[in-house]
């Protein structure tokens, strides 16, 4: 069971009140206890800052995408006359979007809300009809009417509406059984439509000792002394506040010195100035009663613990939260005889009468003088409060939501009295040359026993179609008049026959009966004809950009590869297939549970004509004595005809003049022109042939005239044979193999090989029918009653009408409704109206799609296509997650843009194709639309873009719609070593670092990044979202996995010969102050004057050229110390922006790599050098330390004779064979890499990859 809650009553301003502490306290409970079902929360995004609570209270008991929110233009308060309009069109986004989420049943949580704030509760069925519960807690203002409807006509007609919305639910849950007999008394509610769910309290309310400074904190703050009553009120009537105080006041001098009364609960200023009114007309001081306004959960706790005695005096409650959590604190408690209170307290002796002063009076008298009663009362209630647990409330909640599905469940069946729905028939017809045209001819007929049906088409209407099938329309026709029709049905096959389908599913849904469930063949005919992207973005959207990428490097065997249907799966109110082994493939392709609400409808076979055989062998020119073996259907690879063709030849069948074998079917291409071979070479060639296309009535006499019918497949794509099923009607003893929708054909009723059989086992199949006469008619009777029975015309048109029925029910496609209905009221205002109502709209009903989506945010990669450290790790990791995603999970990535002055994220396909090899995209970069469960992984640095778009709203907004927004840090040495960058970047960098800490998490390159965040945040006391982590990740190193750049210059050959010379260095990183430059060329310097032949390679571009030159530090003296350098050419060589490919040479070349930067988020190189074996001396630096371990040679000090003297030593080791080696560094690849924080992201679940992806050794 899908149970969807709507929580409005945890987020509109009865949040703050005992609904909304119930709302949390109930929903938390079902959730715990919800067994197998499942269960959706549906939060009102008007209410952005409860969105995160809420989620977070939720995290570790739902996945993020159990937690739904919708969107609507506000306000939409109901005493704002001017609002009307736009929460008439709240009311029906949020019904929209509840039906949307396909839920069994719908519980509000609090149904009367919305008339001061920008809630939104309707009870409404123009999206279906699913079950619906009500959480009821009072109907104080209906028992109280002159108190809180007389005074306010537009309360009261707002009141009034949700009453009836009240009483047209289907079951109602009242937290009390006074509440239950109120509904029953009062507004007529049947009894078997309302049950006493009961109630109980948080479990933070429970006795305990409260800590000296808490009590010292609490006296402070509310200027209490040891002794005081509390009393959880407001100043509403019923809750009898004033009385209470009155009756207070009239208590012995002793008792109110003694006594403060402590009043808890929100109260506005102007009830604040009634009240002090109030206490001086019955001359109590301000200081005597305390009014606290809104207090925490924890400081309510304490009050109750501290306080001598609690009072809840109202004479109307739903149920009596207050004494119960006092209560469960060991408070003694009193409270009015009102039953929803005696319910909770359950103890005469504590209870008054609210109505009666003198009572009220002498029962405040006797608590606050009798000790002893006092204890009672505290014994007694800690008592009482154990039999009240959420956990029962919820497993009693539960059993009536069951018991309300059963009863109140959607019928899947036709009122009869009601007329047949029209029903829109969308298909070809004949004479179109396709087998779905002849399909429809028999099944329209069946059909209109249960519809009134229009045949839609886009073919020239013939009169013999006008005479012989229902009405027929043009699609022009259907596209003006769709609203006609209750239902409409499109039949959709693989060929361009159906291309006027495609254009009008996306804009008159309907229920797809999809016989091929590949439909690449005909959009890449599409595209070929027309010029049209239709193929591409077909692709695209289906399978991604590797699929994209395919078809760009081979059409033809992509058409062959990739079903490419998703657009017509999601254009569709239904899917309907004709075998379970459709079903299968829509898992394999989209993800296990996406077919679960397929309906499958097997293929209808109407019964097969008297045939006389002995005229249609006569017809075909077959004596009567031969035996006719035949295959039917098109000639293809994947009906294996040259298996049959072989297997006949190799069988007694050949030497047997009598055997004849028939493929009754077109063939053409290299394959047919083999199978002609084949045959001419036979030497039988007069008992073997391909008939062509054959027409019906030719068809229909190869039926009539065959022994055995012999049809094979592989590689199946969805595709139901009716040929088959037409050999198996005419009784012919047939020969499958177990592929595809064959296997499910009944054993019993066909003679089925293995999938992959082997020839021997055909040959068996055949010379056996051949011998046995009585065995060909027995098997063929058998699958003759088997097409009776279940392809029988009237039990096939009954499973459509079921399925058409259920798909109508479930309210599967709501969009175009929703708009039908807001354009049927008054538009928006103007402009600004139309565009807010459009992106409510888009967020609050994506598009369908079968996986969540990782959104990989590499917009300064985008924007630059720089290829230094931090670019480079952003592409290789995208391309890695682009080739082997996580299962279940689509993989985007995007860059920041804005669109009229709103920041949003675009898809970047034209630099992801451009990357993967493709200069000239077909694809555009589109606005995407996140969904509840997507995650946003920021991969490099995007600096002023991510503060401006974080600083607009775009990432709280993701996070509200239920996104998971994680950001790559790859150091922080901006902020710790400031000196080594342009002044003032630490001051940007630091907002930049801010705005990725409010989101759920940040992924550091390394460990010891992660280690100096964590001391940053402690040292400045930096601001965490409360949801945030902190974790780590290592890069890659395999250069030829990360779309390297190509080329090499002609100087190539004459440098690498250089470094084959002598010892060589090499330096590898962007020109940058940090990296250690000066201090290697002084140590090189005094090494080479010392008599050390040996080169220096420098490898990396200048860095920071936009900045400043007075900016740029030590920049400028860098690159003048390498370009003057008299050593230049000859043993110092500096190779800026070389490609990758000249990279891995310089790595082969090398004898030792050089990492001096004094700061360093990972090292790419180090890994780099590993992965060649290159030994490696690096500064001795934590992160070094962690990538490297003992695999590297380490040196301290910042003058050039500590590192001459390091490479001395180095070189002395490296004579001897001594020195530490690289060869056994553990490194990752990119994909290992990726995976790594993916999984990281993820919080440790396990996350599935392709089978090739595991058991590297570098993992």
């Amino acid at each position: 069971m899908r149970i969807v809650i709507d929580m409005q009553g945890a987020q509109s301003a009865s949040r703050m009140r005992g609904i909304g502490r119930y709302t949390l306290s109930f929903v938390e409970a079902l959730v715990r206890n919800r067994g197998e079902h499942e269960i959706v929360l549906a939060l009102n995004g008007l209410f952005s800052d409860t969105v995160e609570p809420i989620r977070l209270m939720f995290r570790d008991l739902l996945p993020r995408e159990n937690i739904r929110v919708w969107f609507a233009p506000g306000p939409v308060s109901f005493h704002t006359k001017d609002n009307d309009e736009r929460r008439q069109r709240a009311e029906l986004i949020r019904e929209a979007f509840l039906a949307s989420l396909n839920p069994d049943i719908i519980h509000i949580t609090s149904l009367f809300e919305g008339f001061d704030d920008d809630a939104a509760t309707s009870v409404g069925s123009m999206f279906g009809r699913t079950p619906l519960s009500v959480t009821l807690y009072d109907l104080i203002p209906l028992l109280d009417d002159n108190q809180f409807l007389g005074r306010d006509k537009c309360l009261a007609e707002w009141y009034r509406r949700k009453l009836d919305y009240l009483t047209s639910s289907d079951m109602l849950l009242a937290i009390s059984e006074s509440s239950r007999d109120d509904a029953i008394t009062n507004i007529g509610i049947s009894p078997t439509r309302i049950y006493n769910v009961g109630s109980a309290c948080s479990n933070i309310f429970q006795k305990r000792q409260v800590s000296t400074s808490d009590v010292e904190h609490l006296y402070s703050k509310f200027n209490l002394r040891s002794e005081f009553i509390v009393c959880s009120s407001t100043l509403e009537p019923h809750k009898n506040l004033q009385r209470f105080l009155r009756c207070f006041s009239s208590l012995p001098n002793k008792i109110l010195e003694k006594y403060k009364v402590v009043l808890v609960g929100r109260i506005s200023d102007f009830q604040r100035e009634l009240l002090n009114d109030f206490l001086s007309s019955i001359n109590l001081s301000r200081n005597q009663v305390i009014s606290t306004g809104y207090v925490t959960d924890y400081e309510l706790v304490s009050l109750y613990n501290l306080c001598d005695l609690t009072v809840v005096p109202s004479y109307l409650e739903g149920f009596g939260l207050p004494a119960l959590e006092a209560m469960a604190c060991g408070a003694a408690v009193i409270g009015s005889s009102a039953p929803s209170i005696s319910e909770v307290i359950g103890l005469k002796e504590a209870l008054f009468d609210p109505y009666d002063d003198v009572d009220l009076t002498a029962k405040l008298r006797q608590a606050l003088s009798d000790k002893d009663f006092r204890t009672s009362l505290r014994s007694h209630g800690l008592e009482r409060a154990q039999r009240f647990s959420w956990n029962e409330t919820a497993r009693s909640a539960l059993s009536f939501l069951e018991q309300a599905v059963k009863k109140f469940g959607a019928s899947e069946t036709i009122v009869e009295n009601q007329g047949l729905p029209k029903l829109a028939y969308v298909s070809p017809l004949p004479p179109s040359q396709t087998g779905i045209a002849e399909y429809s001819a028999e099944l329209i007929a069946p059909l209109s026993e249960h519809y009134e049906i229009t045949c839609i088409i886009d073919q020239p209407i013939l009169d013999n179609q006008i005479v012989k099938f229902p009405e027929i329309r043009s699609s022009e026709w259907f596209r003006i008049n769709y609203k006609y029709f209750d239902r409409v049905l499109y039949q959709v096959g693989n060929s361009p026959f159906h291309e006027y389908m495609r254009a009008l599913m996306e804009d008159i849904p309907g229920v797809m009966v999809l016989h091929d469930f590949f439909l690449s063949s005909y959009l890449f005919h599409i595209q070929s004809e027309k010029g049209a992207n239709v193929w591409t973005n077909a692709l695209y959207d289906s399978h991604g950009y590797t699929s994209v990428k395919d078809s760009l490097l081979d059409d033809m065997q992509t058409v062959a590869d990739y079903p490419a249907n998703l657009t017509f799966i999601r254009n569709s109110q239904g899917v309907i297939v004709h075998s379970a082994h459709s079903r299968h493939l829509a898992e394999q392709w989209y993800g296990e549970g996406f077919s679960d609400n397929w309906h499958v409808v097997p293929m209808l076979r109407q019964p097969s004509p008297a045939s006389d055989r002995e005229k249609a062998r006569a017809l075909l020119g077959i004596s009567k004595d031969s035996l006719v073996v035949c295959s039917f259907g098109l000639l293809a690879p994947t009906k294996l005809n040259h298996r049959l063709l072989d297997a006949f030849l190799s069988s007694t069948l050949a030497g047997d003049s009598a055997s004849q074998l028939v493929f009754v079917g077109q063939h053409g291409g290299e394959y047919g022109a083999s199978l002609d071979r084949t045959i001419r070479k036979s030497g039988i060639s007069e008992r073997i042939r391909i008939t062509g296309w054959a027409d019906m009535a030719t068809y229909r006499n190869y039926l009539a005239a065959a022994d055995i019918a012999v049809q094979l497949r592989t590689q199946s794509r969805g595709e139901t044979s009716a040929a088959t099923l037409d050999c198996l009607n005419y009784g012919l003893a047939t020969v499958v193999n177990a592929h595809g929708s064959l296997a499910e054909l009944p054993d019993e009723s066909v003679w089925k090989l293995p999938d992959n059989f082997h020839d021997s086992s055909l040959i068996e199949a055949l010379e056996t029918l051949r011998k046995d006469a009585e065995a060909r008619r027995s098997l063929g009777e058998r699958g003759r009653d088997m097409i009776g029975v279940r392809h029988a015309p009237a039990k096939c048109a009954r499973s459509y009408r079921d399925a058409i029925e259920n798909f109508h029910s479930k309210s599967a496609f709501v969009l175009p409704k929703l708009i039908e209905e807001i354009a049927s009221k008054p538009p928006p205002r103007d402009d600004d109206e139309y565009v807010q109502l459009s992106a409510a709209i888009s967020l609050t009903l994506p598009r369908k799609r079968p996986r969540k989506c990782i959104y990989l945010d590499i917009s300064e990669t985008c924007r630059t296509e720089l290829r230094s450290g931090i670019e480079r790790a952003a592409v290789s990791i995208t391309l890695a997650l682009l080739a082997a995603p996580p299962k279940g999970w689509r993989v985007e990535p995007v860059y920041l843009d804005t669109v009229s002055d709103k920041w949003v994220y675009r898809q970047a396909s034209v630099f992801t194709l451009r990357t993967m090899g493709f200069p000239q995209t077909p694809l555009r970069d589109d606005v995407i639309e996140p969904q509840a469960g997507d995650i946003l992984l920021g991969l490099d640095f995007s600096g002023q873009a991510l503060i401006n778009a974080e600083a607009f709203g775009l990432h709280a907004d993701y996070r509200k719609l239920g996104v998971s927004v994680y950001f790559v840090v790859f150091d922080i040495l901006p902020l710790t070593m400031p000196e080594f960058f342009p002044p003032e970047a630490d001051k940007s960098f630091k907002e930049w670092l801010l705005a990725t800490l409010r989101q759920h998490g940040v992924l550091c390159i390394s460990k010891a990044v992660a280690d100096d965040l964590s001391a940053w945040i402690r040292q400045e006391k930096a601001s965490l979202a409360p949801f945030a982590r902190i974790d780590w990740f290592h890069l890659g190193a395999d250069i030829d996995e990360a779309a390297p750049s190509k080329g090499l210059p002609d100087a190539s050959h004459g440098v690498l010969g250089e470094l084959h010379s002598r010892p060589t260095f090499l330096m590898v990183g962007t020109v940058e102050p940090r990296k250690g430059h000066l201090q290697v060329l002084d140590a090189f310097t005094r090494l080479w004057a010392h008599g050390l032949d040996a080169n220096l390679v420098v490898v990396g571009a200048e860095g920071w050229k936009p900045v400043t030159h007075s900016h740029r530090r030590s920049i400028p003296g860098i690159v003048e110390r390498l370009r003057a350098s008299p050593e230049g050419g000859k043993r110092l060589f500096w190779l800026e922006s070389i490609s990758d490919e000249y990279l891995e040479k310089i790595y082969e070349a090398s004898d030792c790599l050089i990492a001096a930067s004094e700061g360093e988020g990972f090292g790419l190189p180090l890994i780099e050098s590993a992965r060649h074996k290159l030994p490696i001396l690096v500064r001795d630096i934590p992160v070094f330390r962690e990538v490297s371990g003992n695999h590297a040679y380490y040196f301290s000090g910042s003058d050039p004779e500590d590192l001459a003297a390091a490479i001395d030593e180095w070189l002395t080791l490296y004579r001897r064979g001594e020195h530490p080696t690289s060869d056994k560094m553990p490194w990752l690849t990119w994909r290992e890499s990726a995976l790594m924080l993916v999984e990281r992201v993820m919080e440790g679940h396990k996350v599935e990859v392709p089978a090739e992806e595991q058991g590297s050794a570098a993992a």
